[in-house]
């Protein structure tokens, strides 16, 4: 996979909020496909029954939002796919003991980059600006 892109990302592809904008920039100049593991799909549904309950939009436009990442996953846009867990969990422990201190990261910024590197990522798609600080010092180019 070339890219790899985390919850942030993919929450403004299907809900409008201020980086709708950009995401669809990115999206419309490329034809990646995203690879779309059990971390992401769990936040990225999490997110949108978290915006029902702070009341930022409705059931119905939470469910349309549903719909349509798995429209994206029928048609290959995200590809799911298995990560090995006990792999993911040992690059992110050396991520966080290497650059937690200097960069902020939580432990679900780290996980997002440690799937990034076991998927083979070089690039790196967050709208977090300590997740794209880690994905920049473990060796991925951070976008948009």
């Amino acid at each position: 996979m070339d890219f790899y892109a985390d919850s942030s990302f993919l929450v403004s592809c299907y809900i409008a909020d201020a980086n709708t904008a950009s995401a669809r920039t990115w999206l419309s100049r490329t034809s990646a496909r995203l690879p779309f593991t059990a971390l992401p799909a769990l936040e990225v549904r999490n997110a949108f029954k978290l915006g029902v309950f702070r009341r930022l939009f409705g059931a119905t436009d939470a469910a349309a939002a549903w719909a349509n990442s798995k429209e994206d996953l029928r048609t290959g846009r995200l590809t799911k796919m298995a990560v090995k867990w006990p792999v993911v969990l040992r690059i992110a422990a050396r991520l966080s003991e290497r650059h937690t201190a200097a960069t902020g990261a939580r432990s679900l910024n780290i996980l997002h980059v440690a799937i990034a590197k076991t998927v083979r990522a070089a690039e790196f798609v967050s709208f977090d600006t300590r997740q794209r600080a880690l994905a920049a010092v473990a060796g991925l180019r951070a976008v948009p």
